[in-house]
């Protein structure tokens, strides 16, 4: 039988296992201030079933970018693999994005702006945070009214970028629709 001290030593290395990160899970990130340079011409492969080819990508290492080649990785039903990427921030630092996978369908990235939609503020980019818009996972305010004018649901009566059928105050007089006695003339409340 274990003594104490032998049954005590493998009940905590078994603890510690499940704390260690797979390799499944181990995903690249850093923030430079340094602009990447030009991605290198990589010629694509010829298509292989059930493999996806992942291109190469510039990586920040020991102070500098150092390229990694595209490879073959292996397939996951029910989900896309996001190629690697270099985005610039407002405050001009570089973060890369991607190369992972994300579910496919409304659990995945379905703006592709490298954000999963769980911690996307906007899902369906159409520049109306998710907390404003009545439609988050519905980009179709490229759509007008076919009549042409300003007072369709599809149309912009006070032109501040939301369509009449989302907009809380549509004609643009500080008064909600719901409070406004005439919520499409912005002269009377």
């Amino acid at each position: 039988m274990f003594n104490k001290t032998t049954l005590g030593a493998i009940v905590a290395a078994g603890a510690l296992a499940g704390l260690a990160p797979g390799a499944a899970n181990a995903q690249y990130s850093a923030i430079v201030s340094v602009a990447p340079p030009a991605p290198l011409h990589e010629r694509t492969p010829p298509a292989r079933a059930g493999y996806v080819w992942a291109p190469g990508h510039y990586q920040w290492r020991g102070n500098q970018y150092l390229w990694v080649p595209g490879r073959w990785l292996e397939a996951r039903s029910g989900y896309e693999y996001r190629e690697p990427r270099w985005v610039q921030r407002g405050n001009g630092e570089w973060y890369m994005v991607g190369g992972n996978w994300e579910r496919r369908g409304p659990y995945g990235d379905r703006d592709r702006d490298g954000i999963a939609n769980r911690h996307d503020r906007d899902r369906d980019g159409d520049g109306i945070p998710n907390a404003r818009d009545n439609r988050p996972n519905r980009n179709d305010y490229a759509r007008r009214d076919h009549r042409g004018g300003r007072f369709g649901p599809y149309s912009d009566l006070d032109r501040d970028g939301i369509r009449n059928m989302d907009d809380r105050d549509r004609d643009g007089d500080g008064i909600r629709n719901r409070a406004d006695r005439f919520p499409d003339n912005p002269r009377r409340s």
